[in-house]
């Protein structure tokens, strides 16, 4: 039997951030909204990593809801670090990439939320982050990724 952590599916998120190194992305699934009015989020960063980084110097950046189909993305946006490559030149060399609201975002992402960070709380091993929405775009139909999903790919173990 699964770990009671693992029993629910949890759909998979990717951050856009902007640092003073650039911009990065990464994948995260410790994301939930908090809050109906205002509409809020917690999202949760791992330690370590560029993306935490990026959010150190700007309080703006970008969930997008992955698209199933998106689920190879998870190889690079998830097993790579931010401080060793450029997943943005990765994914603009692929024509993967679109402009929003002055972010590079994941073109083929179901939607877009712009967040800003009110704060932030130490949570273990991640960093966690309560935001306003400050902006928001569906961007197309279609089926969610999720961890459930990338198990069943092989391409995380659950």
């Amino acid at each position: 039997m699964q770990k009671p952590w693992n029993r629910v599916d949890q759909p998979v998120y990717s951050l856009s951030t902007i640092g003073k190194t650039g911009m990065n992305m990464n994948i995260a699934t410790y994301v939930t909204p908090v809050s109906m009015k205002p509409k809020r989020y917690l999202c949760a960063v791992y330690h370590g990593t560029q993306t935490l980084v990026n959010l150190e110097s700007n309080t703006r950046f970008v969930l997008q809801i992955m698209a199933q189909e998106q689920a190879a993305l998870v190889r690079l946006l998830g097993k790579q670090s931010g401080k060793k490559i450029d997943k943005i030149a990765r994914l603009e060399k692929k024509s993967l990439t679109a402009n929003w609201n002055g972010f590079t975002v994941l073109k083929d992402a179901l939607a877009w939320i712009e967040l800003e960070i009110l704060e932030s709380m130490e949570g273990g091993d991640h960093r966690c982050f309560i935001c306003d929405v400050a902006a928001y775009r569906n961007n197309q139909e279609g089926a969610p990724l999720t961890v459930k999903y990338l198990g069943e790919q092989k391409i995380i173990s659950i």
